[in-house]
């Protein structure tokens, strides 16, 4: 009998220390949730919301604590409306956000090129291209295309599928051309489409002094992890839009050790998960 309790009793410790690492991890991941929420709360418009949230949280309290009927009918109805109507308004940003948690790395992109030379050979054209453009005062948007599919993006252009050149990028946003007020994509290292349409910024403090173009690089790095250069028809100025956020006044040779630090990134990552499969 002293046998089977004592191992009754090592049994029962091992289940209690695998309820402490259950514990524990259950406990991380709920630390790495919040963390999510306020951080998305905090990059975008939902920001403006959080506090009144959290009053309505707090009266739920306050009304379940007090035993407040009345309270308590009146603010559980506005949660459950409130729920649906956050959905809604929150909707881009959402959507944003499961699309970049969910990308999938099949798509092809530059980074995917078939060799370090044709990807090199690639972002040296994109480059003397927005140089180009620049000392011209010409106005362009280039799209690159990373592990978000940007499939709807290139639906609303013109399906190109050429070889990345600067004659052709300098054709299509010649000021007289039909696609030049629209971006080029470029996907798997290639000129994919032109004459796209990019959805615009939502952020209100973004400085007003930037056009549509700006505002449409930044709408898009918000929507996507793609890289989008920006190169501005009134000054010139060489732009970048990643992750919302607008860097500004590239050269040739900062905008192409840029491009190659971050396409390098990508492709680190994508050597470690197939070492890691």
């Amino acid at each position: 009998m002293d046998i089977l309790k004592q191992i009754f009793g090592i049994i029962a410790d091992q289940f209690k220390s695998i309820h402490i690492i259950v514990d524990i991890i259950d406990i991380a991941i709920v630390s790495v949730i919040i963390f999510a929420v306020i951080k998305f709360i905090r990059d975008r418009r939902a920001s403006r919301l959080a506090l009144g949230v959290l009053f309505i949280v707090l009266m739920m309290a306050i009304s379940e604590l007090l035993n407040m009927h009345a309270l308590k009918f009146l603010i559980s109805n506005i949660i459950q409306i409130g729920l649906i109507a956050l959905v809604i308004i929150f909707q881009p940003e959402l959507r944003s956000a499961l699309e970049k948690f969910g990308a999938v790395s099949f798509i092809k992109n530059i980074s995917e090129s078939k060799s370090s030379a044709s990807k090199h050979r690639v972002i040296t054209e994109i480059c003397e291209t927005a140089s180009e453009l620049s000392r011209e005062y010409t106005g362009a948007l280039i799209v690159i295309e990373r592990s978000t599919p940007l499939g709807d993006i290139i639906k609303t252009g013109t399906l190109v599928n050429a070889d990345v050149n600067v004659s052709l990028l300098k054709n299509i946003f010649f000021n007289k051309a039909p696609l030049h007020d629209g971006a080029v994509v470029i996907r798997g290292g290639r000129i994919y489409a032109a004459g796209c349409f990019l959805p615009l910024s939502t952020n209100e403090d973004i400085i007003k002094d930037l056009g549509t173009r700006h505002r449409s690089a930044i709408g898009m790095s918000e929507n996507s992890d793609a890289l989008v250069i920006v190169v501005s028809e009134e000054t010139g100025t060489i732009s970048l839009a990643i992750d919302g956020q607008l860097r500004r006044n590239y050269d040739y040779n900062t905008l192409k050790n840029e491009l190659s630090n971050l396409l390098k990134d990508d492709e680190g990552t994508k050597k470690r998960k197939n070492e890691s499969k």
